[in-house]
């Protein structure tokens, strides 16, 4: 990386140079008044937010982190289902304690790539379905069966057949919480209803 040099030269904000913040797309978001949704995924698993700006700092209306799904009998991993189950969590929340402010939300990506099947709108959507509103584009969303983890089902059963020792390997996790993947679209339903009748 070139050294800034020069008296003209403007260092960074610390948040910028770690690659943490994008200052021109969140004063944009800031603009447009509405509580931001942000989504930040990790290597175990998803985390989401729903932030109010103020100038002394965001101040966080609700959040939900993946791993809070595991009271509802669901194996927190990084993945579509796993995002939009915690985007529900998180926007059932905060509709319970913050009705007042209304149920518009702009979608903070943060340095994610806009691409489809990205879990970032996958939790967006679960958000949506919980009640909440956005302006977003249908094409960019991840089709109903991908959501319900359809896709890791069909590839359990498959690697199931083909090779069990390495099934076993790979959802290990699943297994130990006695869920089976080929049945991750069912628990899906029963998971999400869970949350909505704990939370409303």
């Amino acid at each position: 990386m070139t050294k800034g040099k020069g008296p003209k030269f403007i260092v960074p904000f610390k948040r910028r140079r770690e690659g943490k913040t994008n200052y021109r797309k969140r004063l944009a978001l800031v603009k447009s008044g509405l509580p931001r949704l942000v989504v930040r995924p990790s290597n175990r698993g998803v985390l989401v937010q729903i932030l109010e700006f103020h100038p002394k700092g965001d101040v966080v209306l609700a959040h939900a982190h993946s791993r809070e799904l595991k009271k509802y009998g669901w194996v927190s991993k990084r993945n579509l289902p796993t995002a939009y189950l915690t985007g529900y969590l998180c926007a059932l929340r905060y509709l319970q304690g913050n009705k007042e402010k209304g149920t518009r939300f702009v979608l903070d990506i943060g340095f994610a790539t806009p691409t489809k099947n990205n879990i970032t709108f996958s939790a967006m959507k679960g958000a949506v379905d919980a009640g909440l509103e956005t302006n977003y584009d249908p094409e960019i969303i991840s089709d109903e069966s991908r959501i319900r983890g359809e896709h890791i089902a069909d590839y359990a059963r498959k690697l199931k057949e083909e090779d069990e020792g390495k099934y076993k390997k790979m959802f290990s996790e699943y297994l130990s919480m006695n869920v089976q993947p080929e049945d991750i679209p069912g628990l899906f339903d029963e998971v999400k209803n869970k949350i909505k009748g704990d939370v409303q």
